[in-house]
């Protein structure tokens, strides 16, 4: 079971449960753009990590164009490769006013769940996704300089296209989340160091010190620790000991534009919550 629960603009707890053990999740944001985002979870388990991971790609609902009437197109692209060009634009979404054609209640075609974008356009130019009129303003390109075509003089492209909002699951065109990964968070312990200094010059990272002690890492540098144990590997007296922490992970994530990146989390977490919700609510009633 999860709970999400927003302390503060940059910081949440979140409430995961591991066989018996209680566990309250905490997120470190160490950046945040619109477009990417780079956090620590702590307190979690790799379990819940990996479906933050799978709701960013796959769970999160996105507008995308599933349609295109074409009603000229003399440029050289053929009607098959302008429509893919097409349906890979990123388009902005919200999930407060649109929702996927097949969870809509209108029966047919309605604002909620459809939006008509068209292009005219005649050479010579480049034709730009910003070239792209929406029937909702809520609704453009996320990226105004995506190239669709090179038109020569006398070309011309005509064309409508329809968008629906679905699921990543399903298609690559609904997927906000182009680049989602994790790792877990690297421990280097020094037991013994003989200052010797072969493991600095073998880290491939430079993260690895000489202090007054031996060779150190601090916590900052410990993030950027790839885990490829060479320094482990060098040390001839084993004073070097790379571990994980089981429980806690290193989140780097991009966003295609669909969302801004904290959008794009907040509803991949409120999305697992709402399914452990339902499915709490299945077992209750067996």
């Amino acid at each position: 079971m999860m709970v999400l629960v927003q302390k503060a603009e940059d910081v949440y707890n979140l409430s995961v449960h591991e066989g018996n053990k209680h566990m309250t999740m905490e997120v470190d944001i160490l950046e945040l753009s619109d477009r990417s985002a780079k956090f620590v979870l702590s307190n979690t388990t790799a379990a819940f990590a990996n479906g933050i991971r799978r709701a960013v790609l796959a769970d999160v609902p996105t507008i995308a164009i599933t349609e295109v009437n074409i009603y000229n197109n003399t440029s050289v692209l053929y009607d098959e490769q302008l429509g893919l060009r097409l349906a890979l634009i990123p388009l902005t979404s919200n999930l407060e006013d649109f929702v996927p054609k097949d969870e809509c209640n209108c029966g047919d075609f309605c604002p909620a769940c459809q939006v008509s974008l068209t292009l005219s356009a005649e050479g010579p130019r480049i034709v730009y996704s910003r070239d792209l009129v929406s029937s909702d303003d809520k609704v453009q390109a996320a990226d105004p300089n995506v190239p669709i075509a090179d038109l020569r003089e006398g070309q011309k492209i005509v064309l409508e296209a329809i968008a629906q909002m679905g699921y990543g699951s399903k298609h690559s065109r609904w997927q906000a989340g182009v680049a989602c990964g994790y790792k877990n968070m690297p421990k280097i312990e020094f037991n013994g160091c003989d200052q010797c200094g072969a493991c600095i010059s073998e880290c491939p990272v430079a993260i690895i010190k000489m202090g007054a002690n031996g060779a150190e890492v601090s916590q900052e540098d410990m993030l950027k620790c790839t885990l490829c144990r060479l320094c482990e590997g060098i040390c001839d007296i084993d004073a070097i000991d790379i571990k994980v922490d089981e429980h806690s992970f290193i989140f780097t994530m991009e966003s295609d534009g669909s969302y801004i990146m904290k959008e794009l989390v907040l509803n991949a977490a409120n999305i697992i919550k709402g399914k452990a919700t339902n499915l709490a609510t299945i077992l209750s009633a067996l």
